[in-house]
């Protein structure tokens, strides 16, 4: 198996609820072929899509009750502090709750959370050991402290 992750597919309660809040972020589907059923976002060197919970369990043939909060944490790094700040309001402004504010951690970075409109949680983090790349682009590689 190659070390990568092509798609991660977020199970949601209402897929028009959750379409806005991520249009609402600024974020652009890949396409409107199937927005009825699925709705996809490409993003640098993978895609994030958002499909009706109910249909995502029947897929994988599970009975599953959707718990609150996911036990899945995204994370969106950011060049400084205050991109971290900005996001989480930008996040809350949008239909977000948010989790937990922006503060200094222990690994010597800066980050706080919010959870989408089905509780996915989102870390919004500044790693000054771990620069990003011209394009946004996160590499573990060289995150010293950690």
């Amino acid at each position: 198996m190659e070390q990568r992750i092509s798609l991660i597919t977020l199970g949601v309660s209402d897929l028009k609820k959750s379409r806005a809040f991520y249009d609402s972020l600024g974020w652009k589907t890949a396409s409107e072929d199937m927005a009825e059923e699925i709705v996809a976002y490409d993003l640098n060197n993978m895609t994030l899509a958002l499909y009706p919970f109910d249909k995502l369990m029947a897929d994988a043939k599970l009975t599953f009750e959707k718990p609150a909060h996911s036990a899945v944490t995204i994370a969106y790094n950011v060049r400084t502090e205050e991109d971290v700040d900005a996001t989480l309001a930008e996040a809350v402004k949008a239909g977000g709750t948010l989790v937990k504010a922006g503060e200094k951690v222990f690994w010597g970075g800066y980050s706080g959370y919010f959870a989408d409109p089905d509780g996915n949680l989102w870390e919004v983090a500044h790693n000054p050991m771990a620069p990003l790349g011209p394009e946004g682009e996160f590499q573990w590689k060289g995150c010293s402290g950690l």
